[in-house]
């Protein structure tokens, strides 16, 4: 694991509760590529915080009414980005969560400063293979809908690492249980 930054200055961050145990003050928005685990370490991040989880991508798909993909096919994804950021938005006016966004949500300048603005970032990150590992099991992808999704999956890494680097700190995400994920992301903001 490497914290980079810590908890965001001017005590807006998360705390710990006086009565010692953890209490969300600020959300915990999880940003990162498809398949590193954001949505299982957020589940898991929220039960140990006794907070609640969204995942932006289901709460798209519910108000839309479609999946993500059917909205990537119909819509394209410069409506889809819009819509994820309405949601986004909406999700961030709500008391503190963890929630897990999209892959490409941290992407989008607008939601990226949402974000910073009413959120603890923590990127979730994770290697090419790992990453292809998790992401191969599935056909509902609609970035990997190309020939030689694997090379596909790789530019989008290279291309977004950088500014998934803006969160606030850094959380590699690994093989092992998403439980110790989720425990190194409470350490690196002061949650323990």
């Amino acid at each position: 694991m490497s914290a980079h930054e810590g908890a965001p200055e001017g005590g807006s961050g998360p705390a710990a509760a006086p009565s010692g145990g953890p209490r969300l003050q600020r959300t915990i928005a999880l940003v990162g590529m498809m398949g590193v685990g954001k949505s299982t370490v957020g589940k898991k991040l929220a039960e140990s915080l006794g907070a609640a989880f969204d995942d932006s991508d289901e709460e798209i798909e519910k108000a839309a009414g479609l999946s993500v993909q059917e909205i990537f096919k119909r819509h394209g994804e410069p409506e889809f980005r819009r819509g994820e950021r309405r949601v986004i938005e909406r999700l961030l006016g709500r008391p503190p969560i963890v929630l897990a966004t999209g892959g490409g949500a941290y992407m989008d300048p607008e939601t990226r400063a949402l974000l910073k603005e009413k959120a603890s970032t923590v990127w979730l990150r994770a290697d090419l293979e790992l990453i292809w590992k998790r992401v191969n099991r599935r056909d509902t992808r609609p970035l990997l809908k190309r020939e030689n999704p694997k090379q596909v999956l790789a530019e989008l890494l290279e291309k977004r690492s950088p500014v998934y680097a803006e969160a606030d700190i850094v959380v590699d995400s690994g093989d092992g249980p998403a439980g110790d994920t989720a425990r190194a992301i409470r350490e690196a903001l002061g949650l323990i």
